[in-house]
């Protein structure tokens, strides 16, 4: 109850502005105690950087724009080409959630920021999923 009163004072313009928000739940002790092999952080910085390369390279004659974030309209409709199962993905997204514009061009951004940690050349439909996943308060989950 405490929880929704809180985020009942932030508001939609408000929310629009922060591309992820989503719950972190607790860790199962059992998952702690796992001796699964994990991703290593190596391994991670590896590809954060193999995608920040490709967002430089991308943006080299955008002035003023070094990472996906920085787009604006003109540049998400430029380098984030949405074929129509992704197309299919988002209607449906901004139907049933009521996603705002600004929310929209958020999830594009940060679907195009996941297809270049993938190493994929364009943003599909699992990478619109994903970023939309994201989005929690936007789906209303508690």
């Amino acid at each position: 109850m405490a929880v929704q009163k809180y985020r009942s004072k932030i508001s939609g313009p408000l929310l629009d502005r922060v591309d992820i928000h989503l719950n972190v739940p607790p860790v199962a002790y059992d998952d702690l105690a796992a001796r699964a092999p994990v991703e290593t952080s190596e391994t991670v910085r590896a590809r954060v950087e193999t995608a920040r390369d490709r967002q430089l390279h991308r943006f080299r004659q955008s002035p003023g724009i070094y990472a996906n974030a920085h787009m604006g309209p003109r540049e998400l409709a430029r380098f984030v080409r949405v074929d129509s199962a992704t197309e299919g993905v988002l209607k449906t997204a901004i139907v049933k959630l009521g996603l705002s514009a600004r929310a929209y061009h958020r999830v594009l951004k940060l679907a195009r920021t996941l297809a270049d940690l993938d190493g994929a050349v364009e943003v599909g439909p699992a990478q619109v999923a994903e970023a939309i996943q994201y989005r929690v308060l936007d789906r209303g989950v508690q």
